[in-house]
């Protein structure tokens, strides 16, 4: 299934293979298009009808897709979290990565090695976010949480793909074996006196 995103004000820059296919379908062109999979069995939505914030409700758990917000070239030390080297003391090692291989064997840097680069601009999927409000008047919902990227950037809310499990309380909580074990005393030690 295909979404796209309805702003306000006319769409330009529209290729002829996508104007055609939006004259087709009888529909305004849209900036963006997203496509997302069906659940086998699942109602299939007809061409043309909108996907609302009211396709969620209040304690739905969500999961939110968005690009990062980019910071740069990063050193080892904000990038990857190394711990750095001595502050004082003449160390001449203060935030640089350390050793990247050896030198006769392998005489290479293996594939992977995490080193100083570019930071954010990634895909990030934020899971299990509780939907605290929608509002449908405004199309909004209010979730608990981050949520990733820049302000004004443009996110992918989908019902979460595993759900937090929530833990029995005491009440249902089978008794511990400790508390078995002071049961079964106090019933041995009645079943004396009598």
């Amino acid at each position: 299934m295909q979404l796209g995103l309805v702003e306000p004000g006319k769409v330009r820059r529209v290729s002829k293979a996508q104007a055609g296919r939006f004259q087709k379908a009888n529909l305004p062109p849209t900036r963006r298009q997203k496509e997302f999979r069906l659940l086998p069995g699942g109602d299939v939505p007809a061409v043309g009808d909108k996907v609302l914030a009211s396709l969620f409700k209040p304690q739905d758990r969500v999961d939110i897709i968005g690009v990062s917000k980019g910071k740069g070239f990063q050193g080892v030390m904000k990038r990857h979290h190394f711990r750095g080297g001595a502050a004082s003391h003449g160390s001449m090692f203060h935030r640089a990565p350390g050793s990247i291989g050896s030198s006769a064997y392998p005489s290479r840097t293996f594939r992977g090695m995490r080193m100083g680069g570019r930071m954010g601009g990634d895909r990030v999927t934020v899971k299990n976010l509780e939907v605290l409000r929608v509002d449908e008047e405004n199309n909004l919902l209010v979730v608990r949480g981050a949520v990733p990227g820049a302000t004004g950037a443009y996110l992918v809310v989908r019902h979460a793909r595993a759900p937090i499990r929530i833990k029995k309380t005491q009440a249902q909580a089978v008794p511990k074996a400790g508390a078995r074990t002071a049961a079964k005393t106090a019933a041995r030690a009645a079943a004396q006196k009598t």
